[in-house]
């Protein structure tokens, strides 16, 4: 269990109310990181706030600019695709001593910059199981973003499961064609070993149960051993047995390869994805947009 008070009486605001969102909202308070009422989640979809209200007991509102006034840590955590009419809102809001966290995908740190007028930026990589606290995320902070903000931000990102900083900003796109897209992967070959079992004879629930904890047991065991995961695969592959077989038809129809080409491919489309954010932000500034009339809305449990 995280254990840590750096993040103490420090008002924390989530714009976007979405899946991850709620990961990182939740995870806060299961481990007792932040009190509810020092949270305010904002977006424009009053179902995602009634959700957080009636979940979590903290404050919601549909005006960004409200939410990230009152904070000391704004987290960005809205789509790709709205992140820079966002960021255009919250231009001139943001006192130089806020934290700003964004887990958005492909988009870099010049840009955020640039169309918040903000310098303190974390940028993080998290993937799909940071929803149940299993994530891996990595991370890395500008030169502006102090020693104290930088714990803070291991602290909240640690809610979701793992964290890794690094400090060339390149890497979030080599960790998106891993760990980001990664369970991907995984779910890839889980759903062929279901098939197989099936094609064996095997239900389909049961073969999902065998796949399901084979593969956590063998990702639990590998976090757990010391040795290289070669190694590991060693130790059940007996000379002339059924895995060896089964190792000698993978590698033969060129398994190792095809993932390595698919790494690479994600991370070319990463890299690419950044480039054309960067051509849009510095196309023409985006426009602020418009925002509701209704007041903030409060709601506690």
């Amino acid at each position: 269990m995280i254990r840590s008070t750096i993040l103490r009486d420090v008002p924390i605001a989530f714009i976007g109310a979405g899946a991850m969102g709620e990961a990182m909202v939740g995870g806060l308070l299961r481990h007792e990181l932040v009190e509810p009422g020092a949270i305010t989640a904002s977006d424009l979809h009053e179902g995602r706030l009634n959700h957080f209200a009636t979940s979590f007991g903290v404050h919601t509102t549909q005006d960004n600019r409200a939410a990230a006034r009152r904070a000391r840590i704004v987290v960005l955590s809205v789509k790709p695709q709205v992140l820079s009419a966002v960021c255009a809102d919250l231009s001139g809001v943001l006192r130089p001593s806020t934290l700003v966290m964004s887990i958005v995908a492909g988009a870099r740190i010049a840009s955020m910059a640039k169309s918040l007028g903000h310098k303190a930026i974390v940028r993080t990589m998290p993937n799909t199981p940071a929803q149940i606290g299993e994530g891996m995320t990595v991370w890395t902070a500008t030169d502006t973003v102090s020693e104290t903000q930088r714990e803070q931000a291991r602290v909240v990102l640690g809610a979701l499961g793992k964290q890794l900083y690094v400090r060339d900003e390149s890497f979030l796109d080599k960790a998106t064609a891993v760990s980001g897209s990664g369970p991907a992967y995984v779910f890839m070959l889980m759903e062929a070993l279901i098939d197989a079992a099936v094609h064996l004879g095997w239900s389909r629930n049961d073969a999902k149960d065998m796949v399901v904890q084979t593969v956590r047991g063998a990702a639990m065991f590998a976090e757990r051993s010391p040795v290289h995961p070669a190694e590991m695969r060693n130790m059940v592959t007996s000379p002339g047995g059924t895995t060896a077989d089964a190792i000698y038809q993978l590698d033969k129809g060129g398994f190792r390869t095809v993932l390595s080409k698919a790494v690479m491919a994600a991370h070319q489309r990463s890299v690419a994805l950044g480039e054309l954010d960067d051509a849009k932000a510095n196309a023409r500034p985006a426009p602020r947009p418009k925002r509701t009339t209704k007041k903030t809305a409060r709601k506690r449990r």
